[in-house]
């Protein structure tokens, strides 16, 4: 079930605290309506009742799909304690086939979700970012914009078509803009492969952080 408790925060711009609602722990199958506020991170915004002003609230959560076999432990500060991590990880072994991921800021935690429902293996997507990422560099930035371009985070925005035609779209800034771009569903099977080649790539059992630093770790 999802767990739900009382926080008193500050506006950030009167001041004036404030009693909001912070979830503990969501699971989609009991809450389906919370999914979409997830996914557009609603769900962590909160308006002040004196001034009206729109607030984020940063919070550790436990986000819970059962049906896509899938939790994502949002954590904004600190480290989960490691006998929590081993209790839900047996807890889910003996369940079968679950994707664990910890993540540390909103954008990730919404990103998780989206490439969950388009049927995506994140890890796949990861070096699918990455293998872009290295051929636009080659292609299509300029020496000015390279470095920029690197400490840019490509992020999953959605996938169109069907079978061979699949069109995946990544997002990122660059000049002070959010620019798009398509990568075929080539991409995305040739970089399967090259996993499935690689196995040791993967994350192990547990709450792993799946992206970009992690991938470049085990590319190093």
């Amino acid at each position: 079930m999802s767990i739900t408790s009382q926080a008193i925060a500050p506006c950030s711009k009167c001041g004036q605290q404030n009693t909001v609602t912070v979830y503990r722990s969501i699971n989609i199958s009991e809450n389906p309506e919370l999914k979409d506020k997830v996914r557009d991170g609603s769900l962590f915004l909160w308006e002040c009742p004196h001034c009206k002003q729109v607030n984020l609230a940063r919070y550790e959560t436990l986000y819970h799909d059962p049906s896509a076999k899938l939790m994502l432990w949002f954590i904004p500060e600190g480290e989960i304690s490691e006998t929590q991590m081993q209790a839900i990880t047996m807890h889910t072994k003996a369940m079968g086939g679950y994707t664990l991921r910890r993540v540390n800021d909103m954008g990730s935690l919404m990103e998780k979700v989206l490439i969950s429902d388009a049927g995506l293996d994140d890890v796949v997507l990861e070096m699918c970012k990455y293998v872009t990422k290295m051929e636009m560099i080659q292609k299509s930035v300029s020496a000015e914009q390279k470095e920029e371009f690197l400490a840019s985070a490509f992020h999953f925005y959605r996938s169109e078509g069907e079978d061979d035609g699949r069109i995946l779209t990544f997002m990122y800034a660059l000049d002070g803009q959010m620019l798009g771009v398509n990568i075929g569903w080539n991409v995305y099977q040739d970089c399967a492969g090259i996993l499935e080649r690689n196995p040791q790539v993967r994350p192990e059992d547990g709450f792993s952080k799946v992206d970009a630093t992690w991938l470049s770790s085990k590319l190093a």
